[in-house]
């Protein structure tokens, strides 16, 4: 039991930029996590982890052995799995990643559903800014909004959405409404930074005929409840979900920005590793935000 312990210790150290970051997920001291794992490597006889002033990095060592013990650690998911499956009885814990916005208004409280139902399991969400980095294995499941990052991960759709452009408007009637899609380049437009690639390029179109165009304005952030509000406070245009602005566009605090040009989808999907086993928890779990997200969605207008 102690080795196997030491595998899951080191497995959050692995997947953790910093000691100090390991520390508040173990909800230790960071002198402990440093002792414990000197300890680990002493035992070892060898040097698992690079330590520098910023970030730790992984030796080729220990990249090897946090490989091993991501799989031993599934291993024994799965046979929690079977054991629970013939008691009945959902049990263990799930870490869940969502995006800010998107995870407080909708995964939360689905997620408080869940564990309602379910009082053995424990669900830990983690809401970001930052993109998903899941060669870390830093979640069970992500909940994303938009095409997914990586190609490898396993994906299923929990519900549909797109992005949509909207302003307020005061804006309208000071700036006038773009005609075409060109005509956002001469716009003051708020970007929203998220996940990675190029925040000012806005996309219209379908896959057969894509169409894009680059965007520009004073003002950007990587919170989307700010966006929004800038946007409702008449400061430009802005490229929000469907599932955020419905409820503003309703009202007419913001009006649909050339509401006869088509955007792409940008679904929101379960997202797993695809090398590893689902347990029954984490699929119970996906089930439960496919069967409520949608009407959920629907219900935020």
């Amino acid at each position: 039991m102690e080795r196997l312990d030491d595998l899951a210790f080191f497995h959050v150290v692995a997947g953790r930029e910093t000691l100090t970051a390991a520390a508040r997920e173990l909800d230790v001291s960071l002198p402990v996590v440093s002792k414990r794992l000197k300890a680990l490597e002493q035992r070892l006889d060898v040097r698992l982890v690079h330590r520098g002033t910023r970030r730790l990095t992984l030796t080729s060592e220990g990249e090897l052995y946090a490989a091993r013990v991501a799989e031993i650690l599934d291993q024994v998911r799965e046979l929690d799995d079977l054991v629970s499956h013939r008691t009945g009885d959902l049990r263990g814990s799930i870490v869940v990643q969502a995006t800010l916005g998107f995870g407080r208004a909708h995964v939360a409280p689905l997620v408080g559903e869940f564990t309602a139902r379910h009082p053995q399991v424990h669900v830990r969400l983690h809401t970001s800014a930052l993109p998903l980095r899941p060669h870390r294995r830093e979640f069970d499941l992500a909940v994303h909004v938009g095409v997914p990052p990586d190609s490898t991960l396993r994906m299923r759709r929990l519900a549909r959405n797109r992005r949509v452009p909207c302003a307020a408007p005061s804006y309208v009637e000071r700036r006038g409404a773009p005609e075409r899609v060109e005509d956002l380049a001469g716009h003051d437009c708020i970007v929203l930074r998220e996940n990675e690639g190029d925040f000012a390029v806005w996309r219209f179109g379908s896959a057969a005929n894509p169409r894009q165009v680059r965007v520009r304005g004073s003002l950007s952030s990587n919170d989307g409840d700010v966006v929004t509000g800038w946007a409702l406070a008449g400061h430009g245009i802005a490229m929000r979900s469907e599932w955020q602005i419905r409820s503003h566009v309703d009202s007419g605090a913001l009006v649909r920005v050339l509401p006869g040009v088509p955007t792409p989808p940008a679904d929101v999907y379960a997202l797993l590793a695809d090398d590893v086993h689902v347990p029954r928890r984490v699929a119970e779990l996906i089930d439960h935000l496919a069967a409520r997200l949608p009407e959920r969605l629907a219900a935020s207008s």
